[in-house]
Formats: C-alpha cells, sequence, structure tokens
C-alpha cells in the first residue's frame, strides 16, 4: 500500500505588503528631461492635468531644462509609465501599486481612510454607497487603470508571463 504524500498547507491569498513604486518622476515636455518628484502626491497632480499644462521643468522650483536630468530612463530599474490625465486620488484614500512577480502588469489598489482596500470600481461603488460621509466623491474619481511595463527596462533575469517579452525562457536575445 502506497504511503499518501503530505498535502500542502491551504493559503489564503495575500495582499501584498509594499507598494513597488520607489521613485516618482515626470518627463519635461520641452527638454526631455527626467525630473524626480518628492511625492506621489506631486506625481498625481502633474498626471491629473497633464493635457491642459504639461510638466516642464520650469514648473519646478528653481528647475531649469539646462539642468542635468535627474534621473536617467535606462534598464537599471524597472520603468512602468502612467497615462496621462487619470483623475488624482481623492484626499483621504491612497492609490497603490503593485508590481506583479512576472512582470506582466501593475495592479492599482486603493486604501480608504478606514484602511479597507478596494480592488475594483464594484467595491468603490460599494464602499460609497455604504460611507455618506464620502458622498461628494463619486466611481469617476477613482481609476484601476494601471501603468505599462516598459520592456526594455525587465531584468533580463526576469521570468515573465508573455513569452514576447525580454528574459522569457526560449527567446533569443
Amino acid at each position: 500500500m502506497a504511503k499518501d504524500s503530505p498535502k500542502p498547507p491551504k493559503t489564503t491569498p495575500r495582499a501584498p505588503t509594499n507598494p513597488t513604486v520607489s521613485i516618482w518622476a515626470a518627463q519635461c515636455g520641452k527638454c526631455f528631461k527626467w525630473r524626480t518628484l518628492s511625492t506621489q502626491e506631486e506625481f498625481e497632480e502633474i498626471r491629473s492635468r497633464f493635457a491642459e499644462q504639461p510638466f516642464n521643468c520650469d514648473n519646478k522650483p528653481n528647475g531649469s531644462c539646462d539642468d542635468p536630468p535627474d534621473i536617467e530612463y535606462d534598464s537599471s530599474r524597472t520603468w512602468a509609465i502612467d497615462k496621462p490625465n487619470l483623475p488624482k486620488t481623492p484626499s483621504g484614500f491612497k492609490r497603490e501599486l503593485y508590481l506583479r512577480r512576472d512582470y506582466s502588469k501593475m495592479d492599482a489598489y486603493y486604501v480608504t481612510p478606514t484602511g479597507k482596500r478596494l480592488r475594483s470600481l464594484i467595491e468603490v461603488g460599494n464602499f460609497l454607497q455604504n460611507n455618506p460621509e464620502f458622498s461628494d466623491l463619486s466611481v469617476s474619481d477613482f481609476s484601476f487603470v494601471s501603468p505599462k511595463i516598459m520592456d526594455d527596462t525587465i531584468p533580463s533575469t526576469a521570468v515573465v508571463a508573455n513569452s514576447n517579452k525580454k528574459g522569457a525562457p526560449g527567446t533569443a536575445k
């Protein structure tokens, strides 16, 4: 009689523990140099009004296109480019972005002022409906559109989900 092998313990899916964005930056519309930003809030302010007021070095205190770039676009880190004109995160909420292990995409979450993590517009709608103190907000104040992972900055050692991407087993380099 064969002995049964032990079954692995059941695990429940865990939420990610750390946001994976470590540097916020914007590209100057005049000189195309990358400028680091102090906070995610500053980044979101620029992103939310990009169509009306594109970022340029003059918008940054003591900034000038003559200054060297704050950061270079290269493969020393994985870059993700956010879409312009997404709504700014409502006051009291926090938008978190997490890079999937397979580098296929980033997942966006909103954390409410009460600490609840929202993963979809349906969850946002339910939260707003159940919390009348946020009646001034609507679902359209939130966006789960994730930034685009720049394929040319994915580490060559990464095992990626899409075999067309860099580092995938069986692809020519």
